[in-house]
């Protein structure tokens, strides 16, 4: 009698490998791994269960196909994972792969597009966002210094609003522009200039932070659809909003003086503001907050001028 047509139903390890199509060689790895638990003959050669051990290597075999790691599969024939779980799992692994991909290639295809005289700037630029998350990272980094001691939950807001994540699928011109912001935000005189243009002058006036980012997000949100429809900035409810934020916020009165303040303390012409939120939109092809925030300064300066007599 066989080592292939036993008595008690055990198959050899030649047999195990027709019924499944899996080479020898790699059912024996799998025994090695411990994926496989065989019988050993008087003989000492591998047996396997035709039942059971068939289903459990074609399943190792479909997994394997699917690109799931043998560390995986262990945990799925141990129970420890379910095949539904281990499976999102290796998809999510997967999309951070081609997100990666996507940059790359898009960064690849944005130094091919530059000038031949351009191209080794470009290629320097880019090395900044090489790592597309390290770079998100540091965006954030920036805003936690321009709007510190903001309680986190309002910071989180912020972020979800105004801080760009690197696209899943983005263009050349979107990754040379996340790379251009990136490096705006380098500048040591950013976030000074961007702490001006928000907080408005003496700062330390402020009571409560909150409540004048809320009052004046709100004022952004009325303003948003006039910068998208090119309405030209003037007084209105908008800027009412805007300014009864600031008043509120430090205690004081909208006044024709308070006003002169909050026209000449913000720093709302600093090229780097513009260019940060220019880069923004760029990347997003939304309105930014940013965006609003200097229709609403336009609107305060047309407001005071000519200048009425400050009380």
């Amino acid at each position: 009698m066989t080592e292939n047509t036993r008595r008690d139903g055990l198959v050899s390890i030649g047999m195990l490998s027709q019924k499944t199509g899996v080479p020898v060689r790699t059912l024996r790895f799998y025994c090695d791994e411990g994926i496989l638990q065989p019988h050993r003959s008087s003989g000492g050669h591998r047996l396997f269960d035709p039942v059971t051990t068939v289903d459990r290597v074609l399943l190792v075999r479909r997994l394997r196909g699917l690109g799931l790691s043998l560390t995986t599969i262990v945990g799925v024939l141990t129970d420890a994972v379910s095949i539904t779980e281990a499976v999102a799992a290796e998809r999510t692994a997967l999309d951070t792969e081609l997100g990666a991909l996507r940059w790359r290639r898009a960064s690849l295809v944005a130094v091919e597009d530059a000038p031949p005289m351009r191209r080794a700037a470009r290629l320097a630029l880019l090395a900044t966002v090489h790592d597309r998350h390290t770079a998100y990272d540091g965006l954030v980094g920036f805003w936690r210094r321009v709007l510190a001691p903001l309680p986190s939950d309002m910071f989180d807001g912020f972020v979800g609003m105004n801080i760009p994540a690197p696209p899943t699928d983005p263009t050349p011109r979107q990754v040379v522009a996340y790379a251009e912001l990136v490096t705006v935000t380098s500048d040591p005189a950013a976030a000074p200039a961007m702490s001006r243009q928000l907080w408005r002058p003496d700062p330390t006036g402020i009571h409560d932070k909150r409540e004048l980012l809320t009052g004046v997000a709100e004022a952004c949100a009325i303003a948003g659809p006039l910068v998208v429809g090119h309405v030209e900035p003037r007084p209105g409810a908008e800027l009412d909003q805007f300014l009864a934020a600031h008043a509120t916020a430090r205690r004081e009165r909208d006044t024709p003086r308070f006003r002169q303040r909050m026209l000449h303390g913000g720093n709302d012409t600093d090229p780097r503001i513009h260019r940060y939120w220019k880069l923004t939109t760029d990347i997003t092809g939304e309105t930014t907050a940013g965006a609003a925030h200097y229709w609403l300064y336009r609107a305060l300066e047309r407001a005071t001028s000519p200048a009425a007599p400050v009380p």
